[in-house]
């Protein structure tokens, strides 16, 4: 859509600009006299030969020339009638004439705007029915192997970070699942049961992305302090709730989660806490409550 806006756009304001000075050239071209000109009016005006033979003029560039002598003289020449009846007055043929170049501007621009208007519109409406992209953020995503995601666990030393996701993978206490089943609903549950929570990397407060501190074993904001333990329930700081989480579904041993906006879950309220777990050392960041 961008690609087709912008060479439009150009195209527009190129044609403005060409019609404003077109225009400005002929406004400038009008009441003004170059300095020869001027110099040659100064100077001594010749009569042409039917002037001089006493002949009355009957040009309009002999009329012009006799009246600019009659003015250096101080008189002034009343061109006498000519005896021939005036042309009668016929209208154009619309056809004969064509178009003007203002109106072949006018409707160039007026024709450029329809054009890039509808490609707009067409670009939105494909945009709209498309489907989503897959692979990506805002789409159902295969983490892998549950096996394959504990190693990479144990490897972030609790915290397991999948980009394409924009998710933070950890595991979940088997030994809190019956508090979870009072607090959590359908589309959590199925990845809690096999050990695993799918959370959100961004912070409920205001959006920054949150990154885990190895030594607390929490997740903690740098932004402005809010903290949370290892399965997002919040913990401390002015966030408004726990982390936000996805939909995980688990089948053959394969977590997949669902990120786009349906399968965003809110976070849990503030005073949730399934799992019990307390800071585990030093904080990375100070903010708590």
């Amino acid at each position: 859509m961008l690609l087709i806006a912008v060479p439009v756009l150009v195209v527009l304001a190129g044609l403005v600009l060409f019609a404003a000075a077109r225009r400005r050239d002929t406004d400038e071209a009008v009441g003004q006299l170059s300095h020869e000109t001027r110099s040659r009016d100064r100077g001594p005006v010749e009569p042409t030969p039917s002037e001089a033979e006493g002949e009355v003029p009957t040009t309009g560039r002999e009329i012009e020339r006799l009246a600019a002598l009659e003015r250096r003289r101080g008189g002034l020449v009343v061109a006498e009638p000519v005896d021939r009846a005036p042309v009668p007055w016929v209208p154009p043929d619309a056809e004969a004439i064509g178009v003007s170049r203002r109106q072949f501007f006018n409707r160039s621009i007026v024709t450029l705007m329809g054009v890039s208007i509808g490609g707009f519109s067409a670009a939105s409406m494909v945009a709209f029915l498309w489907p989503t992209a897959s692979g990506g953020f805002g789409s159902v995503i295969r983490i892998g192997k549950l096996s394959e995601i504990q190693d990479k666990i144990d490897e972030g030393s609790g915290f397991a970070y999948y980009p394409e996701a924009r998710a933070w993978i950890t595991n979940y206490p088997s030994s809190a699942l019956e508090k979870a089943k009072g607090v959590y609903g359908p589309g959590e549950l199925p990845g809690m049961e096999a050990g695993v929570v799918a959370l959100y990397q961004k912070c409920p407060h205001l959006g920054c992305r949150v990154p885990s501190c190895v030594t607390s074993q929490w997740f903690e904001c740098p932004c402005h302090g809010s903290q949370y333990n290892r399965v997002g329930e919040k913990k401390g700081g002015p966030a408004p709730r726990g982390m936000d989480r996805f939909t995980m579904t688990v089948e053959n041993e394969t977590l997949t989660i669902d990120t786009s906006s349906t399968g965003i879950i809110l976070g849990p309220p503030i005073g949730t806490n399934t799992t019990g777990q307390e800071a585990e050392g030093p904080h990375c960041i100070s903010g708590g409550e």
